[in-house]
């Protein structure tokens, strides 16, 4: 049977300014630990630690501009746009530009802190 979330939990989000995070599903909202999908939104010169997760992550900018940094360089993730980042790689993400971003972001497995892995 079809299963009707009637809305998202705010989570707590890492980084140097307040970026909310709206999980509709995923281990906090349904419940759900194979996947995990959230509707962000960061201000303008939000950055968070670098981070090598444990789970792909798949995320499609709706609005603004996201920064994805790894170790082959840095990616600017425009509106309209979509990047996948794979398990284990080490990435960290900002929002340096006017206006900041808003993006919708899968996880999967879902996302946890623990296996999130930030940089110390």
């Amino acid at each position: 049977m079809p299963r009707l979330l009637a809305k998202p939990s705010i989570i707590s989000a890492a980084g140097n300014k307040p970026k909310i995070i709206r999980e509709v599903f995923g281990r906090v909202n349904s419940g759900d630990a194979g996947v995990s999908i959230a509707h962000m939104t960061s201000p303008e010169g939000w950055v968070e630690p670098g981070q090598t997760p444990q789970f792909d992550e798949y995320t499609y900018v709706l609005q603004g501009t996201l920064r994805v940094e790894h170790h082959g360089g840095t990616l600017e993730v425009q509106a309209g746009q979509g990047i996948h980042t794979a398990k284990g790689e080490w990435i960290r993400y900002s929002s340096p530009a006017p206006g900041g971003a808003e993006y919708i972001a899968v996880c999967m497995p879902a996302f946890s802190p623990d296996t999130v892995r930030r940089d110390s």
